[in-house]
C-alpha cells in the first residue's frame, strides 16, 4: 500500500512572463496518476490515457519500469474503500508533455525547448534558483554535486592547460611560440600529482599501467571501452579519492594564479615555479623536489607497449566468448530440431 503521494510538479508564469516548473520530489522520483497529469496539462484522463498507450505502444518507453500499482485508501459512499491506482514516474510524465494538447501543454514544450535549446548551445543547463535557495529537510541537495563536476571539469588537461596559458600570457617575458609555456605547464601538473600521489605523472602512468589488469589499470576513459589514447593520460589511472583531491587543488590553484594575474604586478615566467611550491607549502602539501625519475616519453612507451598487449588479450577473449555463443546457438538449435522431429514407427503397425 503507498501512503498519498508528496511529490509533485508545478507548472506556472512567473512575474516577469517566464515558464517555471518546479518539482517535489519523493526518494528522487515523482509519481503522478493519470488524473493528476491531466489537471497538471490541464486536459482530461481520457486523452492522458491515449498518449500513455501510444508511448508504450511506439516503445518510447517501457510501461513496467515507468509505473505502478498501489493500494489506497478512499471514502466512497461514506465507507472506506481499497482501489488500486497506478501511478506513473517524471519520464512518463514528460513523454506525455510532449504529446498532450492544450495550451498548459504547450507552454510545457516551450519551457522544454528552452532548456534544450540553451543545452545544446553551452553545454548545460542550471536552475539558478533552485541552486541559490537550498531545499528543506529530507530533500535532496545536487549543490555538492554540481561543485564536484565543476571541479573535475577545470581540472580536466585540456582546461587547465588553456587556463595557465593565459594566465602565463601576463608575463612580462610570454612569448606565444616559447616552448615554456608547454614545459611550466608540465611542470605543473607533475607537481600537482605529486602533492597528491607522490609520483609525477609519468611515474603514475609507468608504475599502474598493466596489461594484466581490468581495464589496464584505468579506471577512467572516453567511449565505452579503454583505448589507445586514453593509457597515456595520467589522471585516467587516478583513484576516487586522488581524483577528488587533484581536482580540488587544482582549482585552488586556478583561482590563486587568476587573482595574482588579475593584479597586474610585474612577475616572470621563472616566478610561477616558486609560486606553485609556495602555494603547494602552505596547504602543507609535498613538493616535488625535482623531475622525476621517469620521462614523459619512457611513460608514453611503456603504456602504448601494455596496451598493444592489452589489445591482444581483449580481441582473444572477445573471439572465445564470440566462439562459445556460436556453440550455445548450434546446440540449441540442434536439440529443437530433435524435438520437432515425429518418432519412428515400429514395423507392422499403422
Amino acid at each position: 500500500m503507498k501512503p498519498e503521494s508528496k511529490s509533485e510538479i508545478v507548472l506556472y508564469q512567473t512575474a516577469d512572463g517566464r515558464t517555471r516548473i518546479e518539482c517535489r520530489f519523493e526518494q528522487e522520483n515523482v509519481w503522478l496518476t493519470q488524473a493528476l497529469m491531466a489537471e497538471l496539462f490541464q486536459t482530461t484522463p481520457q486523452n492522458i490515457t491515449l498518449h500513455l498507450r501510444a508511448i508504450y505502444a511506439e516503445g518510447e518507453l517501457v510501461e513496467t519500469a515507468t509505473c505502478k500499482d498501489y493500494l489506497q485508501v478512499r471514502t466512497e459512499g461514506g465507507r472506506q474503500v481499497k482501489r488500486a491506482l497506478r501511478y506513473y514516474n517524471l519520464e512518463a510524465i514528460l513523454a506525455v508533455g510532449y504529446r498532450v494538447r492544450s495550451p498548459r501543454g504547450t507552454q510545457f514544450r516551450q519551457w522544454a525547448t528552452a532548456r534544450l535549446k540553451e543545452y545544446l548551445v553551452k553545454g548545460f543547463v542550471l536552475d539558478d534558483e533552485r541552486l541559490k535557495n537550498p531545499p528543506g529537510p529530507g530533500v535532496p541537495d545536487y549543490f555538492d554535486d554540481l561543485l564536484e563536476r565543476i571541479r573535475d571539469i577545470r581540472a580536466s588537461e585540456r582546461r587547465m592547460y588553456l587556463r595557465v596559458r593565459e594566465i602565463l600570457a601576463l608575463a612580462a617575458d610570454y612569448r606565444a611560440d616559447d616552448a615554456a609555456t608547454q614545459v611550466f605547464f608540465q611542470t605543473a601538473q607533475n607537481k600537482l600529482h605529486f602533492a597528491v600521489t607522490g609520483k609525477t605523472a609519468p611515474e603514475l602512468i609507468a608504475e599502474r599501467a598493466a596489461a594484466t589488469k581490468a581495464n589496464m589499470g584505468l579506471t577512467s576513459w572516453q567511449g565505452a571501452v579503454v583505448r589507445k589514447g586514453d593509457v597515456t593520460t595520467a589522471k585516467n589511472y587516478l583513484r576516487e579519492r586522488e581524483i577528488t583531491e587533484l581536482n580540488r587543488i587544482v582549482t585552488m590553484f586556478l583561482d590563486f594564479a587568476e587573482d595574482q594575474a588579475k593584479r597586474r604586478k610585474q612577475i616572470f615566467l621563472r616566478d610561477w615555479r616558486e609560486k606553485l611550491d609556495d602555494f603547494l607549502k602552505f596547504h602543507e602539501r609535498n613538493v616535488l623536489p625535482d623531475a622525476g625519475h621517469v620521462t614523459r616519453e619512457e611513460a608514453d612507451r611503456k603504456a602504448q607497449a601494455e596496451y598493444a598487449a592489452f589489445e591482444r588479450r581483449r580481441r582473444a577473449e572477445l573471439e572465445a566468448q564470440a566462439e562459445a555463443e556460436l556453440v550455445r546457438e548450434v546446440n540449441a538449435l540442434t536439440k529443437q530440431a530433435k524435438q520437432k522431429t515425429p518418432p519412428k514407427r515400429k514395423p507392422g503397425k499403422k
